[in-house]
């Protein structure tokens, strides 16, 4: 098989790897690209983009149950509701198939060489590639690994038989009955909410003493009611043993006592790590930052012409830091001038009630020796939100006592993820408290609570 030589050679296709491609591809730079799955990384394929589809679907069905047993309040009153679980799968994989589909087409259009295999590095330069038809050599002039992260193992608790993956879980066609979930962050609570409203027992297993710990108490608390409200049960502080000599049960050690927990799954969501082995990378002996790539301002690893974006770098793993920085390293081999900022990385957390959270929290703000003005809003006091029967929840500014910038924003209730592109815009665009309460916020819509949120912080609130 011929050798291929080229400028740019991207190692992934997640959405880092695949923005990267794309954009240097739209620059003129002669680019391949290189992955053994799908293009879309685990994000489009098993994580991300499926996860909120089955999330959905999940919130469709608990919302015509409640119909059907005539407890809302709304005089909407329905037939028993059923659920296939191998139809809203097959749903589910037809959106991956359809996207994938389109981030190839758009590697494509961009004119990007796409590589079907697994790359292992045999020099800084140089990669060759396991393809269905023989070895392929690539030699590049730069090369940016995007190899993402995996699912973190559990000794006690290897993926196989009851125990789950966050990538299996979301792969299900019977519902299991009793699911326990180890991990109570992000993922783990998504999916146990998920289920538990398709109709599982779930019981979340957290080591910390509060569940989703990326997040602060108050933002929490909503989500917890809610979770309360869905009878899922949640035991913090609590560590998963392994499995009963049986294996129908979860051993958990609770505050030095153990206890067994009944489950037909037990899906293990204790975090991610970057996939850092088998691509040849122990060989080029780049600098590290624990277990990830250590980079700089402009994603370059301590080897000349090796970037390296994504979850192999660090946290945030967050698919649209990825794509952030995928794009700026295309313009920095283009021969641009750019420069990594991290001011304002949004993050979401689609439970129910959802939390995003940009820029500053005031417990941050105060951290830093910042005195700091605080306004809440909440939805109950938005016409929007009783409109859409979910009055849960609060918008939250955080902004400097003696200039009113704007430091932080966050927001938890039903479909706020939806504000995060205002909040990441403001911090980036260095607005005050006055420009958010002076910009006209349409109504009814629940972006309103931004604005009453900003008048509270001065003491102007209008509709509290």
């Amino acid at each position: 098989m011929k050798d291929i030589s080229c400028t740019l050679l991207v190692i992934g296709a997640g959405p880092g790897g695949y923005v990267c491609a794309i954009r240097a591809g739209q620059l003129g730079i002669d680019t391949v690209i290189v992955d053994a799955g799908r293009p879309g990384g685990t994000c489009l394929t098993v994580g991300c983009i499926p996860s909120k589809a089955l999330i959905h679907a999940a919130g469709e069905f608990d919302a015509l149950k409640r119909m059907a047993s005539g407890k809302g309040d709304l005089g909407i009153r329905a037939a028993n509701a059923t659920i296939d679980l191998g139809i809203t799968t097959a749903w589910k994989d037809g959106i991956v198939a359809r996207l994938s589909s389109g981030v190839s087409s758009l590697l494509q259009k961009a004119r990007v060489k796409i590589i079907h295999g697994k790359a292992r590095f045999r020099d800084g330069k140089t990669v060759e590639v396991e393809t269905e038809t023989g070895l392929q050599i690539i030699r590049a002039e730069s090369v940016v690994i995007a190899t993402g992260s995996e699912p973190v193992e559990l000794a006690a608790l290897p993926f196989g038989g009851p125990v789950l993956s966050s990538a299996q879980a979301l792969s299900l066609t019977q519902l299991p009955n009793k699911l326990v979930v180890v991990g109570g962050g992000y993922i783990g609570l998504e999916l146990g909410t998920a289920y538990a409203k398709l109709g599982s027992q779930v019981t979340v297993v957290e080591a910390m003493a509060q569940v989703l710990p990326a997040y602060d108490s108050e933002l929490v608390q909503p989500v917890m009611r809610r979770v309360s409200e869905r009878g899922i049960k949640v035991m913090t502080t609590s560590k998963a043993i392994g499995l009963s000599p049986r294996g129908e049960a979860l051993v958990v050690e609770e505050r030095g006592v153990r206890q067994e927990l009944p489950a037909d799954r037990i899906l293990v969501t204790v975090g991610r790590q970057p996939q850092v082995t088998g691509f040849g990378l122990e060989d080029l002996d780049l600098d590290r930052a624990g277990p990830f790539l250590q980079i700089d301002d402009r994603c370059r690893t301590s080897m000349r012409g090796v970037y390296a974006i994504g979850d192999v770098t660090g946290e945030p793993m967050l698919a649209h830091r990825a794509m952030a920085q995928g794009e700026m390293v295309a313009e920095i081999v283009a021969g641009r001038n750019r420069g990594w900022d991290s001011r304002c990385i949004p993050s979401i957390c689609f439970t129910d009630p959802e939390i995003i959270s940009a820029g500053l929290s005031p417990d941050d703000a105060r951290s830093q020796g910042i005195e700091v003005k605080v306004g809440h809003f909440p939805f109950a006091a938005n016409g929007r939100a009783m409109t859409m029967h979910d009055e849960e929840g609060f918008v939250r500014v955080v902004a400097r006592a003696d200039s009113h910038l704007v430091l932080g924003l966050q927001a938890v209730g039903a479909g706020v993820s939806e504000l995060t592109a205002a909040f990441a815009l403001a911090i980036e665009m260095g607005a005050r408290l006055e420009d958010i309460a002076g910009t006209i916020h349409a109504h009814p819509t629940r972006s309103e609570a931004v604005q009453e949120a900003a008048l509270r912080a001065m003491g102007q609130a209008l509709h509290l």
